[in-house]
């Protein structure tokens, strides 16, 4: 794979949770670089449509597409995927980015339905439309993991694991040997704690009744919590840059880092019990 630098002009992407926070950014920093299109999925239809518009305005007709689409929901988000192939001749990018942090007793089922079981269904559709040895001209997929994935902390157990999920099944589904039989890249973008709409006492919530979301948002504030920008920035840099199959960190607003290879050590460490005596 190597190191080769990937471009973005006259690219077609389709970005899910895009109408605010980091997908938004995400999608303004696409067009600046120059994509062909961008279809931007959220469940947020006045947001949306709003954002769309004034893209269009910005950068011209037909430039961005809102899609409603609730991503757990298949027939939504596959009818998003067709209708940007069909509108644009195929599609070359997928940003899994939509997601939630809440525990709490009656969203968590919901929470992993969106942020590891909608994602991989994301990403196989994205495989099945690009992979170069079924007709395909290859592509990119990139998922949003989180800090998250990479520590453990008791507050928020199920958020952690779903974003340990989404490490962990970007890696492999992105490794070296599958990657050569289907020319879809698979990245994983780790961002630490970021000035979100996520980061509300409304929207966080605690499996735990006597934890409340505001103490669980007071407690990650402590940390730097980097701007919207720098987390989006990080996705473009490693679209541009990364490998299929690594592992990538944006937080406290530096350059985006690759940690695959301190990912690759972890699992090093906790899989030598797995291969006995050396």
């Amino acid at each position: 794979m190597g190191s080769m630098a990937y471009d973005l002009n006259g690219k077609v992407a389709l970005v899910t949770g895009a109408a605010n926070g980091v997908g938004a950014g995400i999608v303004r920093l696409l067009l600046a670089e120059g994509v062909k299109h961008v279809a931007i999925l959220d469940i947020d239809e006045t947001r949306g449509t709003a954002f769309q518009n004034e893209l269009n305005a910005e950068y011209g007709a037909n430039k961005s597409k809102f899609y409603q689409c609730d991503v757990t929901n298949d027939d939504q988000l596959f009818a998003a995927f067709q209708s940007v192939v069909a509108g644009h001749g195929g599609l070359d990018l997928v940003v899994n980015n939509a997601g939630i942090m809440n525990d709490a007793p009656h969203v968590y089922k919901k929470e992993i339905s969106i942020n590891v079981t909608a994602l991989i269904t994301s990403t196989l559709k994205a495989l099945e439309l690009m992979r170069t040895d079924e007709g395909g001209k290859g592509g990119t997929v990139i998922n949003i993991g989180s800090g998250a994935g990479l520590c453990q902390m008791s507050l928020m157990p199920i958020y952690f694991a779903t974003k340990a999920a989404v490490i962990q099944f970007s890696n492999c589904i992105g490794k070296e040997d599958y990657y050569n039989k289907t020319g879809v890249r698979v990245l994983v973008m780790c961002f630490g704690i970021t000035d979100t709409s996520l980061l509300s006492g409304q929207k966080l919530g605690s499996l735990d009744k006597n934890i409340a979301g505001e103490n669980i948002c007071s407690y990650l504030k402590q940390s730097h919590v980097q701007r919207v920008e720098s987390a989006a920035q990080g996705v473009i840099d490693a679209y541009k840059k990364g490998s299929s199959g690594s592992t990538w960190i944006a937080t406290r607003d530096l350059p985006v880092m690759d940690i695959t290879d301190n990912v690759n050590r972890a699992y090093e460490i906790l899989g030598e019990h797995m291969l006995g005596e050396q």
